[in-house]
């Protein structure tokens, strides 16, 4: 697992639902493909409404219809890590938005690290 505290940098990548690679969701190449480049993590947030450079409005409304809703790919991890990763982006998305910014990792511990109260942990000694 990676360690990780301090400074950072995270990616966000702004794309529509509908964005594909492949005949498969943009999004999900993008989260695959940072796993694979072993960066910290990758989260997709799916937007309820927004509009981008064709400045046409999508929204989840009921009576709007309306498909290709954003969606928002966040990365977070070191500078270089996430500088590494920017060539596969530009292989990947020809549309959208692409932004860094600067930011602290306050805490970032996976769930293997933790002993619930009254489990054992690997060592066969009780949790307090």
């Amino acid at each position: 697992m990676t360690s990780l505290t301090g400074r950072a940098l995270r990616l966000t990548v702004y794309i529509g639902e509908d964005d594909t690679w492949h005949h498969r969701p943009l999004y999900t190449e993008i989260v695959h493909r940072a796993h694979a480049a072993g960066l910290a993590g990758a989260s997709v947030f799916r937007g309820v409404e927004g509009f981008g450079a064709s400045s046409r409005i999508h929204t989840s409304r009921l009576l709007s219809l309306s498909e290709d809703l954003p969606v928002a790919v966040v990365v977070v991890d070191a500078e270089e890590r996430v500088r590494a990763f920017l060539p596969q982006l530009d292989e990947l998305v020809d549309g959208g938005l692409v932004t860094l910014e600067e930011c602290e990792v306050v805490r970032y511990i996976g769930p293997t690290n933790r002993v619930k109260p009254d489990e054992t942990d690997p060592k066969g000694e009780k949790s307090l």
